[in-house]
């Protein structure tokens, strides 16, 4: 039997793009599994991670995952994308990002120049002054 990969939280928090408290709090809420070392300590398994990212053609998971971020902003959600309407001047594209769906409205000419089909990996980078909270 292979054995798998096991990160530590802070390299599996890199690699999903979110903070340790976050990572931290999946665990403690048992949205994402980890193993727990002789010591007591969380490890998680790269297939764990791989749950949370869209699915790539690199072999190597965690490898593509990095290979994304290549703009300073840090507020990247990565998905697939689920849907792109043209109307006019506008595109509007909806991504899918673990189970839950974001809809941007960009230039027509931006989502033909970035060639964006259903079924693609994309990101959507939130860049704002301001996040509103709706208690749900």
């Amino acid at each position: 039997m292979r054995s798998e990969e096991l990160l530590n939280p802070r390299d599996a928090a890199r690699s999903l793009g979110i903070s340790y408290p976050t990572l931290k709090q999946w665990i403690y809420k048992k949205k994402l599994r980890s193993i727990r070392t002789a010591g007591g300590h969380h490890r998680i398994p790269a297939s764990e991670i791989e749950r949370f990212l869209p699915r790539t053609e690199e072999k190597d998971v965690l490898t593509g995952r990095r290979n994304f971020r290549r703009i300073s902003g840090r507020n990247q959600l990565i998905g697939r994308i689920v849907e792109v309407r043209y109307s006019g001047l506008l595109a509007q594209v909806k991504l899918l990002i673990a189970g839950q769906r974001i809809s941007s409205i960009i230039t027509a000419d931006a989502a033909r120049e970035m060639r964006l089909e259903k079924g693609q990996t994309a990101a959507a980078l939130i860049k704002s002054t301001e996040v509103m909270i709706v208690r749900v």
